[in-house]
């Protein structure tokens, strides 16, 4: 088979399938590259709706990256609003109703799905989920008339969404069973600054708290019931965890792992043959752990897509295990990290010494100077850092980013105690956090 002759599918229009498409058709430019989405719209941000519903963004314009016709333009056969609803290995088909298409390859994007939560009342009208841009901006029309809002889970999207709607006006409540914010991930220590500035902003924490029921009236919701009282509302958000879309992927004998995501390698192929994956639908091995982890960013999501059509076109491109740098605002406060924090460490029963310290962000006399917690978990026999938390008000996306590659290279606390760094009042200050963290640790360790 030619290679500029073959024909590529790909199921999903996120930005693992759109980033798939667009890199098989630059490869093979006279390949057969055709995108199924059951949505209305590809190439857009869902990460910047909470945003955009927080009048933080003007309007839902600014969160498209290109148009559908831009993708017809560069020969990529764009179905929207067409359902995949079948996968034929052995025939090589995907099937949309009736209708058969032959592919040669074929990638995997569906993405993910929320894992609704089973609560009495969870059908109700106004019981919202934060996905799909029309959806959205349905629901910022409702925002008009609405005055008081739930938040349910404090994941990063109910964070936000807490943040962005108490900044609109809303009286708004963030209700979760963990005892801070993002639990499951993140450290008390460095989220405590971001509840303080979601209550300056008007939230209300409500944390050790479970969600009974919801209560409404003509069919919408009213009020939600907790195990602490109940909380009159005129709109939920579910903000709840990820779970990969793996039903057509299952249906057709895909292997899925343990998290439920499709087993891939390192050059995204699935279990069977000519068959790719990539973003929310997959799960990817942990750099420190070894473990496969499922749900990570839109960032990697796009460069698994990346992968995966550069391979299905014939390429030999290779994805690296991840260390997942994160990074958001939360209310005021941005906060980030790599890897597993001091929480997840002592869970997993990992050793660990924990290296702390507070700089700032700019030289101590300028304007706008902001204090940053910086802290680094390293292995106590090889001093090599494992993991880092960070929150503060400016600087931490870099930081994050800097510290994946440095976790990536096995760089010790020695090395980051005597690391060189940019000193000029208005953006970095003379001694870098990173570095006074690292000094920390290795105080710590001599102890």
């Amino acid at each position: 088979m030619a290679q500029d002759n073959i024909k590529v599918i790909v199921i999903g229009g996120g930005a693992a399938g759109i980033s798939a498409a667009s890199t098989a058709k630059g490869l093979l430019p006279d390949a057969s590259v055709t995108l199924f989405t059951e949505y209305e719209d590809v190439a857009y941000s869902p990460c910047g709706i909470p945003f955009v519903l927080g009048k933080e963004i003007p309007n839902f314009d600014n969160l498209f990256l290109q148009t559908s016709e831009h993708y017809a333009k560069i020969g990529i056969d764009l179905r929207l609003q067409t359902k995949v609803t079948g996968i034929n290995i052995e025939d090589r088909t995907v099937s949309v109703g009736s209708e058969a298409f032959g592919w040669d390859r074929l990638v995997i994007a569906t993405g993910f799905e929320y894992d609704e939560p089973d609560i009495p009342g969870i059908d109700l009208d106004r019981i919202k989920y934060i996905k799909n841009i029309r959806r959205a901006m349905e629901f910022d029309k409702e925002l008009e008339s609405l005055k008081k809002a739930v938040v349910v889970c404090a994941t990063p999207l109910g964070i936000e969404m807490a943040g962005n709607l108490a900044h609109r006006g809303l009286e708004t409540h963030l209700v979760d069973e963990g005892g801070w914010l993002m639990s499951e991930i993140a450290d008390p220590d460095i989220m405590e600054p971001v509840k303080e500035s979601l209550e300056e902003m008007g939230a209300q924490m409500h944390f050790g708290t479970k969600v009974l029921e919801f209560k409404g009236t003509g069919g919408k919701v009213t009020s939600v019931v907790t195990s602490n009282g109940e909380i009159e509302c005129d709109v939920v958000v579910i903000a709840a965890h990820k779970k990969p879309n793996n039903s057509l992927s299952s249906e057709a004998g895909i292997d899925l792992g343990a998290t439920g995501g499709m087993v891939v390698d390192d050059h995204m192929r699935t279990s069977v043959k000519d068959v790719f994956a990539a973003g929310d639908c997959t799960e990817i091995v942990h750099g420190v752990t070894e473990i496969p982890i499922q749900g990570l960013s839109g960032s990697h999501a796009y460069s698994q897509g990346r992968v995966a059509g550069a391979n299905a076109a014939g390429d030999d491109r290779a994805y690296d295990p991840v260390f997942i740098p994160w990074g958001m605002v939360g209310g005021q406060v941005q906060i980030g990290g790599v890897s597993l924090g001091e929480t997840l460490h002592k869970a997993l029963g990992i050793p660990h010494v924990v290296a702390f310290a507070m700089g700032i962000s700019r030289a101590r006399y300028y304007p706008g100077v902001m204090r940053i917690r910086v802290k680094l978990i390293a292995d106590p026999s090889t001093r090599k850092v494992l993991g880092a938390q960070m929150s503060g008000g400016e600087g931490i996306k870099e930081r994050a980013d800097f510290l994946a590659f440095v976790i990536k290279r096995g760089v010790t606390l020695d090395e980051l105690a005597w690391m060189e760094n940019v000193y000029s009042p208005p953006i970095g200050a003379l001694m870098e956090p990173i570095a006074l963290a690292a000094q920390a640790g290795l105080r710590e360790l001599a102890k």
